[in-house]
Formats: structure tokens, C-alpha cells, sequence
């Protein structure tokens, strides 16, 4: 895996499945709502030395290039919105899958941004090996797709993590809250090895889907 820092987000890019692993960054109150530009061609990444997959290997094949970092929530900047577009921030989604279900959690989430001021968000792909493969360089077809979501409440951290089938749902939200240990067992990635213990031990132990507003 290769850690690709780009100046508004970061990520982890796995070369055998040619797309990120994860994707990190943070969104703050309304920085989502600033500004509409004229969207871009996607195109591949100069940060990742192996280059990331071509655009093209997603023609034809009935799924979405979905982005990991959504490019509405870097709309504070013409830069910061052009970056999403890096063929390594996306990966294969159903298409009812990401107009539906992925975009909701989007959606969501931008309104905990509001409405908490300032989240983190780690967004990923479940990889693996014998995943379905598309285009020339076969990139793989996650079977999964995970958010998770970390905000400050009383000098400590709150977190919720979804992992999401990568196919159509109608099913509400919060019926895909996991925990960070679920997600860590999966990705084999400890998400939490820059924070202490204490604060590793709570968020590990509790699902606290009902600490976060679903209405």
C-alpha cells in the first residue's frame, strides 16, 4: 500500500486492486455549500508512482467511478473539488448502490457536519482477494464499502462506522452502524493506533449509533 497526501485529503492505494483502500479527510460546517464549478474529466493520479487506474477501465461495464472523498463535500474550493476527481479516489459502485443508499449516508453526513460543526471521515473499499475485476487492469469490485465517522463531544471522541453492501438498499441507515472492531477484523487496519487506550477501549466497546442524530 502507498500513502498518497494530496493538500485537502489523503489515502491508501492498494496497486493489486488498483483503487484506495481508505480515503481521510476532514469536513467542516457548510465548507460543502460554497461554491459550484464546472466538473471535471477524471483523470489518474500523479501522487500515486505506479499510476492509478485509467478512467477507461470503467467504461462499459455498468458501474459507477464512485468517489471514496465525494466531491460535494470539497465545494470550499476549486482545487479541493478537482482532487476528487484523481482516478485514485474512486471505485466500482453499483449505480443503485451509489444513487441510493451511498448517497444518502452522504447526504447525512454533511448534515452531522453542520450540525456538529467539524467530523473526520475515513472512507474505504473492503478488498480482498477473488473479487470480481473490470477493464484492461483489473480493477477489483469491492463487495462492501465502509464510512466512519469521528466527531469531538466533551473532550473526547465519538465515532460511527458503516459498512454498507455495495448494492441497492432501502433499508434505513443506521441498520448498517458497526463498530471500528468489526470494521479492523475486516480491513486487517487499526484505525485507532494514534489514540490512546482509553479512548480506543470505549470506541471499540460501544456501537453509539444513538449518540448520532438520524431524523
Amino acid at each position: 500500500m502507498t500513502i498518497v497526501r494530496h493538500k485537502h485529503f489523503f489515502l491508501s492505494y492498494s496497486e493489486e486492486h488498483e483503487q484506495a483502500e481508505w480515503a481521510a479527510y476532514y469536513l467542516v460546517a457548510e465548507s460543502q455549500h460554497q461554491h459550484h464549478f464546472e466538473r471535471p474529466y477524471f483523470k489518474q493520479d500523479p501522487l500515486v508512482d505506479t499510476d492509478s487506474a485509467h478512467w477507461r477501465n470503467y467504461k462499459d461495464t455498468g458501474y459507477d467511478k464512485g468517489h471514496l472523498v465525494p466531491a460535494a463535500d470539497m465545494k470550499f474550493s476549486e482545487e479541493a473539488y478537482n482532487e476528487t476527481f484523481y482516478t485514485s479516489n474512486v471505485s466500482p459502485q453499483n449505480r443503485a448502490f451509489n444513487a441510493g443508499i451511498w448517497n444518502r449516508l452522504e447526504q447525512k453526513i454533511r448534515y452531522w457536519a453542520d450540525k456538529y460543526k467539524a467530523l473526520f471521515i475515513v472512507t474505504g473499499s473492503i478488498l480482498h482477494d477473488n473479487l470480481v475485476t473490470i477493464g484492461t487492469e483489473e480493477v477489483s469490485v469491492p463487495d462492501y464499502f465502509f464510512k466512519i465517522v469521528v466527531r469531538v463531544q466533551n473532550d473526547g471522541l465519538v465515532m460511527i462506522p458503516f459498512l454498507v453492501p455495495n448494492e441497492k438498499s432501502d433499508a434505513p441507515l443506521y441498520t448498517f452502524a458497526t463498530t471500528i472492531e468489526t470494521i479492523e477484523q475486516i480491513t486487517g487496519i487499526d484505525f485507532n493506533q494514534k489514540l490512546s487506550e482509553k479512548i480506543e477501549e470505549k470506541i471499540e466497546k460501544e456501537m453509539s449509533y444513538k449518540e448520532w442524530s438520524f431524523s
